[in-house]
Formats: structure tokens, C-alpha cells, sequence
């Protein structure tokens, strides 16, 4: 009979991408850091989740599948970037925040506006390249140990005796050779066995690389200085071969070629261990990450999984006026971007990218001008329009305590650094909502950002006098709120300037 064997412990799953997830879990991600704005929620969850979608179809329908680009509608501090860049993070995907303006800085040609595609390129291969080093993190962490252990016990130089040794008995016509030399070493049991004495070296050796490594780990090592060698990051003059700001294309990148083609010199710099560790690792993850690999898995996920949020695009939108015609910089733009979201091939210094499946988010207040002011060749770019809602004090109250990295949490971590432990009251957090949308109401709406100005001012007294013997605990609330913002919501002019 065979005996039952013991289950194995089930692994855990590999947490899903974000586009695997079903539009409503998509919808509950995003719940756990922004409140409200269910409809821009509903659109990009629906956005994503087409691009799995399309992956499944048949590949002579795929790529015939455009994009679900969205405009977002609303006033500042509603959530619309953040949504943006929320979604990003939690995808995993290359993201790129833009705003249209600038494209109008240098006159009616503008900025590459193919700049952006570029940008997301380098933005993916940092993304990646990170992935990769964190992959094999602990084995480069591991191969510098023991570089580093090399350098603080060096290897002997070798004897001379073990070069002569073996010619000893053939220079000569006679002698035999000459036996090397030996050590006897007793053990426990009191009998005595031959060792030679290269044996005898190499174990002590290895007892002492041994003892250096538990120093090492236990930070013993740290103030001594060793010599390691690094190669230079880059060459200053190299730099004046970069295209300035603005004047971005196609052509080659002539600083790269002549740093590849420039002979690697090594360079010797005395330093101290936990620094040389930091350099000695830095060296192994460029020798165990491979490039090639990190750009074409760059390529891919832009290509099928870049996000470029294109905010303040009402900047470029304006009504013609019959007199004057349309403002011919703000439609020179629109007609600049206009290939680049339809979909095109934009050449950058990794290779050819096609932006035909790039997910554009664009966003704008739009209290001028209308979606509809825009050239209707981008307007048929953007199918969805989403309104998000200006913030009531409903929803700061539930901004300030919901989300996982709500503001007031936040002060916690930053206070609990002190050693002190913060609290605020319900009623204080109600306060403070309060302030903020009067002050939001008196002066110009700015949204959910005025809660940081009017907290940044509530606290600013105890991030001051932190750390502070005999405080080990503060609660705030409604009466410290109105007390330490009382002077402040009360002179007009004084509201204007601090929050």
C-alpha cells in the first residue's frame, strides 16, 4: 500500500493585468483611490477592458478595431488627471501626461508634436527595464557581495616555490622530485592525518571570506574604504550633440553612436563598501538585463498598451469668428495631432512605433470654448464625451477618509515618523471639508486641490514643532480646525493669498 502523500500548498495566482479584469472590477480598482465620478469611471473601465477584448478577436478583424478615445469635460480638481494616471499605474501600462499648450509655444509649426509618442517610448523602457532589474535583483545583489568580498581579501599572489617545484627534478640529470610540503593536523580523536599546506591556506581563507561576509551583512564594513572600478556613466561633451527643446524629428542620435563607438575606459574610485555595493550592483543588473529584450517588450506595450492623456485641449479649441477666420496656431496644432491619434508611424531611437492603437485620454474645462470647437476630423478621434461634476463638500468629506491614500492618512504616516500618533474627529474632517468649499465658492473653484492647501495650513504649526518632548499623541478636531483657520477664513484678503 502506498501512503497518502500531503497536498502541496496551492500557489497563489499571478494577480491579473487590469485589462483582464471585468469592467465593474475595473470600476471597484479605481473606487479604492477616487471618489465619485462614476461616469468617467464606467468610460475607462469600458476602454480598457475593450483592449483585452480586442486581443481575443480574430486576427483579420483586430486591427480594424480602433480605440476607444475619450474627452473629458469638467473643472480643475475634479479628478480627471488623476483618474488618467490611476488607471495607468494600475494597468502596468507606459504613460505619458501632455498638455496641448505647449505645442503652441514656439509659433504657429509648434513643437514635435510626435514628441509625445517619443516621450512614452522612453517612459516604457524605464518601466521595463525596471521590471527586469527587479526580477534579478537579489542574484546581482548576491554576484556584488561577492565582487565586493574579492576586493576587501585579495587572492595571494602565487608562490614562486609552486612555479619551481615541478622543474626541480627535470633541470637536472638526477634527483627525484621533491615531495611538497605537508602539515599534519590532529583531530578530535587525537590521530593525526597529513594536510598540505595549500589545503591549510584555502580553508583559512575561506573561514575568513566567511567571517567578512557576516561583517558585511551586519554593516561592521561600512566605514572602510576599497578601490573599485566603474565605467563612466557619459561623456559632458556628448551633450552638445542632444537636439535642443523644440527641435525634435528624425534624425539620428549622433551623441549615442560615437558613445558606442568611443573605447569603454575603466575607471578607479576609492570609496566606501555600502557605496562600492551600490555601484558593483548597478554594474551586474546592466550585464544580466538584456537590452534587446527590455526595447522590444517596450515597443509592444506602447504599441497595444500606451496611454497619452492630452490635458487642457480647450486651449486649442476656439470658436471662428467671421471676421478673422479660426486662430490659425490653435488649429495648426489640432491638424499636428490629428495623424498621430488617427494612427500613424512615428520613428524614434528605439525603432518604428505605430500609435493605431494607443488609448488617448484627453481633457479640458472647456468654460470658453466646446468640444465642438475643435476640428471635426479630432472630434471623430474622440467618440466619448464624459462631464465629470464638481465636487461638493459631500464628496471632500469622503475624499479626505475613503480613498487608500486619502490626505488625512497621509498626515498620520507623516506624523507617526515623529513617534506621534494623529487623530482627527469626524467633526473635524467635516470642518475642513466645510472651509474648503467656502473657500472654493468665494474664490475660484480649483476642486479637491483646495483641501491641500487648507490642510497644509492646519498642520503647519505641528509638522513645525515636531518632535517635541512629551507629545506622543494629537487629536484634532472641530474646535483646533476653526481655531488654528479662524484668522485665516475671516480676512478676506488673507483667505486670497494662503489657501
Amino acid at each position: 500500500m502506498t501512503e497518502p502523500t500531503t497536498p502541496l500548498a496551492p500557489t497563489p495566482d499571478p494577480v491579473p493585468w487590469l485589462e483582464e479584469l471585468p469592467p465593474r472590477q475595473i470600476v471597484g480598482e479605481l473606487d479604492r483611490y477616487i471618489v465619485g465620478q462614476d461616469a468617467a469611471k464606467r468610460a475607462v473601465a469600458i476602454a480598457v477592458r475593450n483592449r483585452w477584448r480586442r486581443a481575443q478577436a480574430p486576427d483579420e478583424i483586430r486591427d480594424e478595431i480602433t480605440p476607444y478615445n475619450i474627452i473629458f469635460i469638467g473643472p480643475t480638481g475634479v479628478g480627471k488627471t488623476e483618474i488618467a494616471r490611476r488607471l495607468a499605474r494600475l494597468a502596468g501600462a507606459p504613460f505619458l501626461k501632455v498638455e496641448a499648450s505647449k505645442f503652441t509655444e514656439v509659433g504657429y509649426v509648434g513643437r514635435d508634436v510626435e514628441s509625445m509618442v517619443r516621450d512614452l517610448v522612453d517612459s516604457a523602457i524605464n518601466m521595463v527595464r525596471t521590471e527586469r532589474e527587479d526580477e534579478v535583483y537579489d542574484q546581482a545583489e548576491q554576484r556584488a557581495e561577492e565582487r565586493l568580498l574579492d576586493l576587501l581579501l585579495p587572492a595571494p599572489p602565487p608562490s614562486p616555490a609552486a612555479g619551481t617545484a615541478g622543474t626541480a627534478g627535470t633541470a637536472g640529470t638526477a634527483g627525484p622530485l621533491r615531495p611538497a610540503s605537508q602539515v599534519f593536523v590532529v583531530g578530535s580523536a587525537g590521530q593525526a592525518r597529513p594536510e598540505s599546506a595549500e589545503d591549510a591556506d584555502l580553508e583559512r581563507r575561506k573561514r575568513s571570506r566567511e567571517k567578512l561576509r557576516e561583517m558585511l551583512k551586519k554593516g561592521e564594513l561600512d566605514e572602510r574604504e576599497v578601490e573599485v572600478e566603474v565605467t563612466p556613466q557619459g561623456y559632458p561633451m556628448l551633450e552638445l550633440l542632444q537636439p535642443q527643446p523644440g527641435m525634435e524629428g528624425e534624425q539620428i542620435n549622433f551623441g549615442e553612436m560615437l558613445q558606442e563607438m568611443l573605447p569603454k575606459k575603466k575607471k578607479r574610485r576609492t570609496t566606501r563598501v555600502p557605496e562600492a555595493k551600490r555601484l558593483l550592483t548597478d554594474e551586474e543588473l546592466k550585464k544580466m538585463v538584456d537590452m534587446d529584450e527590455v526595447v522590444n517588450e517596450s515597443l509592444d506595450r506602447v504599441e497595444n498598451h500606451g496611454i497619452i492623456f492630452i490635458d487642457e485641449i480647450d486651449k486649442i479649441a476656439g470658436e471662428r469668428s467671421q471676421n478673422t477666420g479660426p486662430d490659425v496656431s490653435r488649429e495648426g496644432v489640432q491638424r499636428d495631432l490629428l495623424p498621430i491619434v488617427e494612427g500613424s508611424t512615428v520613428q524614434t531611437r528605439y525603432g518604428y512605433v505605430r500609435t493605431d492603437h494607443i488609448l488617448f485620454l484627453a481633457a479640458g474645462a472647456f468654460h470658453v470654448s466646446k468640444p465642438s470647437d475643435l476640428i471635426p476630423e479630432l472630434q471623430g478621434r474622440f467618440p466619448i464625451r464624459v462631464e465629470l461634476q464638481p465636487l461638493t463638500q459631500v464628496d471632500f468629506v469622503r475624499i479626505m477618509t475613503e480613498p487608500e491614500n486619502a490626505l488625512t492618512r497621509q498626515y498620520q504616516a507623516l506624523v507617526a515618523a515623529e513617534g506621534v500618533e494623529l487623530e482627527f474627529t469626524a467633526d473635524a474632517v467635516e470642518e475642513v471639508a466645510r472651509m474648503a468649499w467656502v473657500a472654493n465658492d468665494r474664490m475660484e473653484n480649483i476642486g479637491a486641490r483646495r483641501l491641500h492647501t487648507v490642510m497644509a495650513t492646519l498642520m503647519d504649526e505641528l509638522l513645525f514643532d515636531l518632535p517635541k518632548d512629551g507629545i506622543k499623541r494629537v487629536t484634532i478636531d472641530a474646535a483646533a480646525v476653526k481655531e488654528r483657520l479662524a484668522a485665516v477664513m475671516e480676512n478676506d484678503d488673507l483667505r486670497r493669498y494662503i489657501l
